[in-house]
């Protein structure tokens, strides 16, 4: 399978092979392997559940550095909602705004001016009844990611649009090259971010000829050099422009609540997520009309590159919605490039064999071995299941002597043996004796 990339990597010197994370990975993306965990970048999809776990922070996000604001000529930030919700206090979000520029950016552009416009689309698509039945957000790249290896019968489901960050980008880069007259490829759109999924999406786009995020921070790095100088800004500049439902996306259940549907469902934690998307295959959902997941807990707050914990964020978020005025954003932007330029294809995390009769027939094989293990999923092997042990050790990544208990049983079988042998030999020497 091609290997498409990904955001969440591992430092071998602080792991111990604790085995948490294994149990953890919605995907069964990792493996302990000589006492480290080993990441599969095929099944990882950079849900950032291992670096929310790891009590030895040996799981990281690989991201951006504010360096490359140097690569060039002029930079435009794109602050994710989130970000508003780290400062205590804050209820105008110029301040954060301003805050940005005085770091360094020529420009900001903030995202949930993309949410607004989605939303406004989406509301009219299911007046309209343009859109499938329970149709799914493809706001979240991580559900996006899960869909389309994990569920392809709900690739239809999924929602037809650029992702905030992409559409964002989009604009952003459009209004730049129209204010300074340089070439797209000068300019610099840096979207910050608390999701390691959004850094993988802005190198690895799905459903996206090019990705016009040229770089992601995480809110962790920026944080703390935005903090000083949120103190020294009495008068901002007044750049604000999305509404208060572009805003609340930050938190679950604001794109369901933005859409206006007359039947919707949320979710957010991927073991959540899972279900809800289980229920939908098997055809247990009915009334919704429109489905918001999100991967993290609370939603994009609940990030793992964020700082605050996300129930305070949550409740920041709402105090800051309830003190938007909306507006109208600048500028000429263009609504009808709001759509992917392709389907979101079908990619399997795992594919036993490009020839379908061997695929059969290996998958037999996995059944009918995991049957000869415990099924108790320990993870002592360095799997995180019986299951993906056999799996493992049919596709040739693994032993049957990984399996603790198997190994434990040839011990006993070998010492019975042994005594059996032993007390044979001492027949024998008692009958010569006599």
């Amino acid at each position: 399978m091609k290997y498409v990339g990904h955001s969440v990597t591992l430092d071998k010197d602080k792991c111990c092979g604790c085995t948490i994370c294994l149990k953890r990975c919605p995907t069964e993306a990792i493996r302990i392997i000589n006492g480290k965990a080993v990441i599969f970048g095929n099944k990882c999809i950079d849900c950032g559940e291992c670096i929310r776990v790891c009590p030895n922070h040996a799981k990281k996000a690989v991201v951006d550095t504010l360096d490359v604001l140097n690569s060039f000529e002029y930079t435009v930030a794109l602050p994710a909602q989130t970000l508003y919700a780290q400062f205590p206090g804050m209820r105008d979000r110029n301040i954060v705004l301003t805050a940005l520029k005085k770091l360094g950016f020529d420009d900001v552009f903030e995202v949930s001016v993309a949410c607004d416009a989605i939303s406004r689309a989406v509301t009219q698509d299911l007046y309209f009844d343009r859109l499938p039945d329970h149709v799914i957000s493809s706001s979240c790249p991580t559900v996006v990611r899960i869909i389309r290896s994990q569920f392809p019968s709900l690739l239809p489901n999924l929602l037809n649009y650029r992702s905030p960050m992409e559409l964002s980008a989009r604009w952003a880069k459009k209004l730049a090259m129209e204010k300074t007259g340089l070439p797209k490829e000068k300019i610099g759109c840096v979207f910050i971010s608390g999701c390691p999924a959004k850094a993988t999406s802005s190198k690895h786009p799905l459903g996206e000829n090019e990705s016009y995020v040229d770089a992601v921070l995480s809110i962790s790095e920026v944080y703390p050099l935005l903090q000083p100088l949120l103190k020294n800004i009495d008068r901002p500049e007044i750049l604000a422009r999305s509404g208060p439902l572009g805003v609340g996306w930050a938190k679950s259940g604001g794109e369901a609540y933005a859409s206006q549907a007359s039947h919707s469902l949320y979710a957010d934690g991927i073991e959540n997520v899972i279900d809800v998307l289980e229920a939908l295959e098997d055809e247990k959902i009915h009334q919704a009309r429109f489905i918001e997941l999100n991967a993290c807990p609370g939603g994009c707050v609940g990030g793992v590159l964020a700082i605050e914990n996300p129930f305070i964020a949550k409740s920041r978020i709402t105090h800051i919605m309830n003190h938007v005025t909306p507006t109208i954003p600048t500028g000429s932007l263009p609504e009808d490039d709001m759509h992917l330029d392709e389907e979101v294809r079908y990619n399997p995390a795992l594919q036993l064999d490009s020839d379908v009769k061997q695929a059969m027939i290996k998958m037999m094989k996995i059944k009918e071995l995991e049957k000869q293990f415990n099924g108790m999923d320990c993870g002592v092997c360095g799997a995180p299941s019986c299951h993906a042990l056999a799996e493992d050790i049919i596709m040739g990544r693994g032993t049957e002597e990984q399996c603790i208990f198997r190994k434990c049983r040839k011990y006993e079988e070998r010492i019975a043996q042994l005594e059996k042998t032993l007390e044979e030999s001492c027949e024998r020497k008692e009958h010569d004796s006599k």
